[in-house]
């Protein structure tokens, strides 16, 4: 039997992706959501101001993929953009485990996003592991509250699954979208030092790693979710270069640039340490794009 999946943040960048592709092989998908859309799934409706919720939602669901949260890059950090960023993501999980308590049947596994922001935004030798602790700054602070509040779902016995995220890639939106932007100018210049690293993951990978998590009973926990391909801001703008056919220009854009135009948010640009995904790999998972192959399957 098909298991019945339930999407938080169905309508975003990664979760769009994760409906189509998990409708495609046959499974049963329904998305949360604050008001209904025109999309081919069925849909549950959820309200974290008024705190309420379906029931009828968690009723439905085998497994719970929960994706929701105001995107940290998308706009600059005020104390009001701060608390939507921590907000949206604390509220919308404390709502879904009080949905869980009350249902009577209950999922068999529930799977977060979360974040490598985790480990604080700074460059540094260290490469961080799950084991490694949590930075001392706003992203880590908010992620690791995150996380905390997913762990009250093992009171049920629940299988929970947490994917700390890099960067994810796709010419289709996200973050390459806005990096590519210079390009249009002529310009593939390294961001500040350019020595800071860049953990990322395909768009590509990271859909299939979420159906390999639903499809194995391999995962259990915390788990990095980063290409085991580790690159430089420097490394990447000179692949961007070489992919677009454009001349690499060694002379970095002055952090002061970014720093102006985004504030604090600047510093997931200007900072980065790289991040091991060996944990997840040894569990059986294979990453299986270069960061060129991000590109190809555009085309």
């Amino acid at each position: 039997m098909s298991l019945n999946i339930l999407i938080t943040g169905g309508s975003g960048f990664v979760g769009s992706k994760l409906c189509n592709e998990l409708s495609e092989k046959g499974y049963h998908v329904a998305v949360l959501t604050r008001k209904e859309k025109s999309v081919p799934f069925k849909q549950f409706i959820w309200n974290l101001k008024n705190d309420q919720i379906d029931p009828k939602a968690v009723e439905f669901a085998d497994v719970i993929i929960h994706l929701a949260g105001e995107n940290i890059s998308s706009g600059r950090w005020t104390k009001k953009q701060k608390r939507k960023i921590s907000e949206s993501r604390l509220q919308s999980t404390e709502l879904l485990y009080r949905a869980v308590k009350k249902a009577s049947k209950k999922p068999q596994l529930i799977i977060s996003a979360s974040a490598v922001g985790y480990y604080g935004n700074i460059t540094s030798q260290e490469i961080f592991t799950e084991e490694s602790p949590q930075g001392k700054d706003f992203l880590a602070n908010t992620t690791a509250e995150w996380e905390n509040s997913m762990s009250l779902f093992k009171a049920f016995n629940i299988r929970t699954i947490i994917f700390r995220m890099g960067v994810v890639m796709s010419p289709a939106g996200g973050a390459l979208k806005k990096m590519l932007l210079p390009t249009k100018f002529g310009l593939t210049n390294p961001i500040g030092s350019g020595n800071q690293y860049v953990p990322w993951i395909s768009l590509n990978d990271l859909i299939r790693l979420f159906i390999f998590s639903v499809e194995t009973d391999k995962l259990n926990g915390v788990y990095n979710s980063v290409s085991p391909i580790q690159l430089t801001n420097r490394d990447l703008m000179k692949e961007i270069a070489y992919i677009k056919n454009m001349p690499f220009i060694p002379i970095s854009v002055p952090s002061i640039l970014p720093k102006l135009l985004y504030g604090k948010m600047s510093s997931i640009i200007l900072q980065g340490s790289r991040v091991s995904s060996n944990k997840l790999r040894s569990s059986g998972f294979q990453f299986t794009d270069t960061f060129s192959d991000v590109f190809k399957k555009n085309e």
